[in-house]
């Protein structure tokens, strides 16, 4: 192929467009909907609050309640659903799992040794189940009797756990479902005069409880909300507008992810416009993006099970069970595009973990201890993604670390620097040791692993820096 003056302009000017586009894509969009509860800030939250939440990038989630009890079975039969789900099945009587709260006494619930393990695995943060769907209350609500205050057990939960997270060090951030199964109030939909009454109520209901928290637990960094999907919440988007800002004007800096929200149109997370509502993108569940453009470059949380999709406690884990590898780059993946990973944990009714979980918790945190540097404070780095894994941008700094999780046959790895930067030093991140690399055209060098069997993702850290890239190399002219 021969390219002249002229062929080269064109490539320029395509390069150019494709260039364009790209932004346009990551651009807001345009607003054409005139909305009063739509979102009220454009970009991302630059507050110390909101940067110590971006830099944590490892969370721990923990669904733990009632459905603990009967652990995804009843009766002799297996439910194939979610665990904290069992009161929707049609083999699980509601009188039955109801009077649940008689038998919650969790004799092994050890707050100090919860958080101790999760200070071990690398967790910054960590998700506590306050309330879910069922109603029940892990806390002494004065609002509702169907709480842990009723149980065998008596003992506030949450007060406890706060505590034990914050002397690890490990942020809390409190989940509550606005669905509430228990409440005689509550309403999917609004069909009658009899229903709006009702729900008015709930709503006051549910102002109350959050309001107890934020005074209980004042120390907790923000609200993951949850069962925000019905119609009756969808179609109040001036209600959840005025609790948002409510909650943060009792607690200022709380954060607030995009599941609280619907506009006056019913849309969800993101308003009519397209427009984040919310502090963080909160839309990945059980899955993560591939690429910067899924997350409009906004800050995002991905949330992650261990089994394919269990939460709560189940006796029978089935299908794939992740393995802490996998877990470990998909942490990576979530780092390198600029969001948090937090792993789920259901601990059983007795308040101990199973050992699966502890393994896992274990395993991860071994990774960390070495290579957590590449992830606390890591972000999108810029550079052209390859098949070894991802980079990751230490803040605004010109060290990128590769986590290698597909190490090739032949040992090779390829690394691509942008335009007017040059790749200064590889390092092995574990061993300290300068990795052997060569240049091998403009731009593009490969770094050389040590030919020995890898157990884990590895890790090398690179300096870049701007400036005019090593090496002179001739265009193709042929």
């Amino acid at each position: 192929m021969i390219f002249n003056k002229k062929s080269r302009i064109f490539i320029t000017g395509v390069s150019l467009l494709f260039s364009l586009q790209a932004a346009a894509a990551a651009a807001p969009p345009e607003d054409t909907v005139s909305l009063q509860h739509g979102a009220h800030r454009s970009g991302n939250r630059t507050d110390a609050d909101m940067e110590r939440w971006r830099s944590h990038r490892l969370g721990q989630f923990i669904h733990w309640g009632l459905y603990a009890i009967p652990g995804g079975e009843w009766n002799g039969k297996v439910y194939n659903g979610a665990a904290e789900w069992i009161r929707s099945w049609k083999e699980m009587p509601h009188e039955a799992y109801d009077n649940l709260y008689k038998q919650f006494n969790p004799a092994g619930y050890n707050p100090q040794q919860w958080a101790r393990q999760a200070k071990d695995m690398g967790a910054r943060y960590m998700i506590i189940t306050t309330k879910h769907h069922d109603g029940f209350c892990l806390w002494p609500s004065k609002y509702s009797k169907y709480t842990v205050a009723s149980t065998p057990w008596k003992k506030d939960i949450i007060g406890p756990m706060v505590e034990a997270y914050n002397k690890e060090g490990i942020d809390v951030v409190l989940y509550f479902s606005i669905i509430d199964w228990n409440h005689p109030d509550w309403r999917t939909s609004l069909k009658t005069k009899e229903d709006t009454v009702a729900y008015g109520r709930f709503k006051v209901f549910v102002k109350n409880q959050l309001k107890e928290l934020l005074t209980k637990y004042p120390t907790v960094k923000g609200f993951w909300f949850d069962g925000t999907w019905d119609e009756s919440w969808k179609t109040d988007g001036a209600f959840s507008d005025e609790l948002e800002q409510y909650l943060q004007s009792l607690h200022p800096g709380l954060i607030i992810g995009s599941r609280l929200r619907a506009d006056e149109k019913g849309s969800r997370h993101f308003d009519s416009n397209g427009r984040l509502m919310g502090d963080y993108e909160q839309g990945w569940e059980r899955k993560l993006p591939e690429k910067i453009e899924d997350v409009h470059h906004n800050d995002w949380e991905g949330v992650m099970t261990i089994p394919e999709n269990q939460w709560g406690y189940h006796a029978r884990w089935t299908g794939h069970i992740k393995t802490a590898n996998e877990l470990i780059e998909m942490l990576a993946r979530s780092a390198s595009l600029g969001g948090n990973f937090v792993i789920n944990f259901g601990p059983k009714a007795d308040g101990a973990y199973r050992a699966e979980e502890q393994q896992l918790a274990a395993q991860i945190g071994q990774w960390m201890k070495t290579n957590g540097a590449a992830i606390y404070g890591g972000g999108y780095a810029g550079l052209e993604k390859q098949d070894w894994g991802y980079y990751i941008r230490k803040g605004n700094t010109d060290t990128v670390y590769m986590v290698v999780c597909n190490i090739p046959v032949s040992g090779y790895l390829r690394v691509k620097i942008p335009p007017q930067q040059s790749l200064q030093s590889a390092t092995g991140l574990e061993s300290g040791q300068p990795i052997p690399t060569t240049q091998t055209g403009r731009n593009e060098y490969l770094l050389q692993l040590e030919n020995k069997k890898y157990d884990a993702p590895v890790v090398i850290q690179l300096e870049v820096k701007k400036g005019k890239e090593r090496g002179e190399f001739e265009k193709a002219r042929t």
